[in-house]
């Protein structure tokens, strides 16, 4: 939060509680408190100094903090694991405040992660229909026909999804050892969505890589490096959103 008023639901979404949306809903049905007097009105501005109450549980004030990190494979995409396995908040051990990752890479997955407590960006970047384009590199086994590639356009359908790119570009063909290596990039990402995809082509995937998100890149990191973004890829990211919806 910044030190001017803000929006209620602005200022609940950011904290990570829900999205907008749905803070609107919880406000509209008197479930938000500011100032232990219930809100109902969408237009209510706050400011850092008020005390905001969501379903009796009263929220915490950070400000917003934004990271990129070069998740490395074998480490999981969430806060916490009951397996004592990795995780992705082990690499920042000195942030205090309570960040958690926009969307997930697979265990087995590496590449660009963002990070950040700010909910508000987080379902922004992650909605489908902003189509905030990513782009992977995946090392698959087999070598499709042309005939199979263009399915990837298309879409395949799994499991009621329908899995598709919207570009690919082939990278190297190594015929000897029968593998391939493609550049897939996406603008909707469903669960293991590229993996899934592969899978039903019959190509499956032993390497994957995240290299792209929005403007974002890898350039200049190594498995395991965090950086913050600056104020200027914040805001660029946020545009790119809104501007696609």
């Amino acid at each position: 939060m910044t030190n001017s008023l803000e929006r209620l639901q602005k200022v609940i979404a950011q904290s990570g509680v829900t999205s907008r949306r749905k803070a609107e809903r919880l406000i509209e049905e008197g479930q938000v408190k500011v100032n232990d007097k219930v809100v109902t009105e969408l237009g209510t501005k706050v400011s850092p100094n008020d005390k905001i109450e969501v379903n009796g549980v009263q929220l915490e004030k950070e400000l917003p903090v934004y990271y990129l990190l070069y998740k490395p494979r074998g480490v999981i995409s969430s806060v916490s694991d009951d397996k004592g396995r990795k995780v992705v908040t082990d690499f920042f051990p000195e942030v205090t405040e309570r960040i958690f990752p926009v969307g997930r890479l697979d265990y087995d997955s590496s590449g660009l992660l963002l990070m950040t407590n700010d909910g508000e960006f987080a379902n922004l970047l992650m909605h489908p229909k902003h189509g905030v384009e990513k782009i992977y590199v995946a090392k698959i086994k087999g070598i499709p026909s042309k005939e199979d590639l263009k399915k990837l356009l298309k879409g395949v359908k799994d499991k009621g999804d329908v899995l598709k790119v919207i570009r690919y570009k082939v990278i190297s063909t190594d015929r000897q050892k029968n593998t391939m290596i493609l550049e897939l990039t996406l603008k909707e990402g469903k669960n293991r969505h590229v993996r899934r995809m592969m899978d039903q082509l019959g190509y499956p995937v032993t390497k994957l890589k995240r290299e792209r998100y929005g403007l974002l890149t890898l350039e200049g990191m190594n498995a395991g490096d965090v950086r913050p973004l600056s104020p200027k890829e914040v805001k660029q990211m946020r545009a790119l959103a809104t501007n696609n919806a």
